[in-house]
């Protein structure tokens, strides 16, 4: 994801104040041309990502959707908020895996609140907040356990898997050679980094 600013240009010219309630953002997010981001009353504008940011996804999204097809996990694309209740705070993943049906917040249906895996594909003026303050607010959902960072500048891969369920132990361990496959502990598949990062020129 690749973050801005920190106003949405479809907010009136008149509006002085910088805090929104959720619902004020919701609304306007239903008719704004980009996307943004709720943090805590601050909306935080999202840009659109680089021409590799997007096939890095895109390949991401076909290889898992293949190996996904029959199973009960359903993977969704950037289109879907995730709300994260205890931080109040409204975001966009690059790609989020679900076990079974998904969890929508209240009578939303572009609000998710059970991802079990998220992927970021990492860009220079996000990659600090997807390592930090992002994947704070992530680990606080109860049903969250993995998280993939990808950078778009190399073949490297990080990916944080959680233990166990009754405490915060993550184990960290990184994948940087193109013959190199990911074990993807929450859905017991392999990902080749060939895949990932088929058709991008370093």
């Amino acid at each position: 994801m690749v973050i801005t600013q920190t106003s949405p240009s479809s907010i009136a010219q008149d509006i002085t104040t910088t805090h929104f309630t959720p619902d004020e953002y919701r609304v306007m997010e239903e008719t704004a041309v980009e996307k943004h981001e709720y943090r805590n009353g601050e909306i935080i504008a999202i840009a659109g990502g680089s021409e590799v940011h997007s096939a890095i996804a895109t390949n991401l999204l076909v290889y898992l959707g293949f190996l996904l097809r029959d199973t009960n996990f359903r993977l969704y694309n950037g289109d879907l908020r995730v709300w994260i209740p205890e931080y109040n705070c409204g975001t966009y993943t690059d790609l989020m895996v679900v076990d079974g049906q998904p969890q929508l917040n209240g009578n939303r249906t572009d609000e998710i609140l059970n991802p079990l895996l998220i992927i970021e594909v990492l860009s220079p003026s996000t990659e600090g907040y997807d390592r930090g303050e992002k994947f704070r607010k992530y680990r606080s959902l109860p049903g969250f356990c993995e998280y993939l960072l990808v950078s778009q500048t190399e073949p490297y891969i990080e990916q944080y898997h959680k233990l166990d369920d009754s405490s915060n132990r993550w184990q960290w361990q990184v994948y940087d050679h193109l013959e190199q496959s990911i074990l993807v502990h929450s859905l017991n598949v392999e990902v080749p980094l060939g895949e990932v990062y088929r058709r991008i020129n370093f």
